[in-house]
């Protein structure tokens, strides 16, 4: 964490600036291992600090590798900065208009995205924790007994929620998606009460130690369905075999969609090839036709084409990968789950 703050600092001082104002919660964890419960204004300076509520500070006194005030006021920031001559402030993009009110007349204000950029390249401790994540929800999946009960779609993801937990997960990272029949053609469907039909389509993961994983797959039966699996596979397939450091995130989304267009599904493709993930579920950069970001190593990013049918079905795989000098595939599952 203290590299994390020195390669931010270094970006500051290139710009001139003097402090760099964090709100969002994960970046404050990842600044600090303090993850705020209430609300917290992080300050990255030469001698960083954050400012926890009340009901917070005995957590961030225990978590928080940086010294942790109690907030009184913004006036009282304000005078704190004052006195250290801190003239120039930059401010994460999301900070609510209302506290940028508060700061505005009294500092020169800028909008910096400097811990977006450091929390791209991850660290061997956070590959380690998202693939142990992967880990869990992986097992997690193979002890669901999908293809043999009769258990509703609400009833399935219950379970793989709690067999992730109970194997070491602190919780789901983001809702679980059990969908099948023609529910499938919907990228973010909600569980239902109905019995599992065909195609069954299952998008999960959990956090372990903050962090994130994510995966999907999808079960066919039918010879159409078994036809839009196999385009879906060799999208999935040659995105990952392509990826490699200096190579633009939009070159790998138009290896995959150029593929499921060549087969006349390409309007049926209809989001990005993959996101990054970390300490919140979606992150950047990710694989898509807007995004230019040069590939590095140690990003970690999701590959998940898909071609979704309107009232038919979809069909969707989703792996996590990790770039060294190629992409290397977090976990162990198969494409086929029989």
């Amino acid at each position: 964490m203290k590299t994390h703050i020195e390669n931010i600092l270094k970006d500051m001082e290139n710009d001139d600036l003097q402090a760099y104002l964090l709100t969002e919660f994960t970046n404050i964890e990842y600044i600090s291992n303090y993850k705020p419960t209430s609300f917290a204004f992080c300050f990255i300076k030469d001698d960083p600090v954050i400012y926890a509520s009340g009901m917070d500070m005995e957590l961030a006194n225990r978590d928080s590798s940086i010294e942790v005030k109690e907030f009184v006021s913004f006036k009282n920031i304000i005078d704190d900065f004052k006195k250290e001559g801190i003239r120039n402030l930059a401010i994460e993009p999301t900070l609510p208009f209302n506290h940028y009110e508060k700061l505005k007349d009294d500092f020169e204000i800028t909008s910096k995205t400097y811990i977006n950029k450091q929390r791209m390249i991850k660290t061997p401790e956070e590959i380690y924790n998202i693939s142990k994540a992967t880990e869990i929800a992986q097992k997690s999946f193979l002890q669901l007994d999908i293809l043999n009960n009769e258990n509703t779609e609400k009833e399935i993801a219950f379970d793989l929620v709690r067999f992730m937990i109970e194997n070491g997960a602190f919780r789901e990272s983001f809702d679980t998606i059990v969908t099948s029949g023609a529910n499938s053609s919907l990228p973010h469907a909600v569980p239902s009460g109905n019995k599992l039909s065909d195609p069954i389509l299952i998008d999960w993961g959990c956090i372990y130690n903050g962090y994130c994983s994510d995966n999907t797959r999808t079960m066919v039966y039918t010879e159409k369905q078994y036809e839009i699996f196999d385009i879906v596979r060799e999208a999935h397939d040659k995105a990952i075999k392509a990826i490699k450091p200096g190579l633009k995130c939009c070159e790998v989304d138009k290896i995959a969609r150029d593929i499921i267009s060549d087969y006349g599904y390409g309007d049926r493709f209809i989001h990005s090839t993959g996101h990054s993930l970390g300490l919140d579920i979606h992150e950047t950069p990710g694989f898509s036709v807007r995004d230019d970001t040069v590939i590095e190593k140690g990003m970690v990013i999701t590959v998940e084409p898909g071609v979704y049918l309107e009232n038919e079905f979809g069909v969707r795989l989703e792996d996590t990968v990790c770039v060294s000098g190629g992409a290397e595939v977090i976990g162990d599952l198969p494409l086929v789950i029989d």
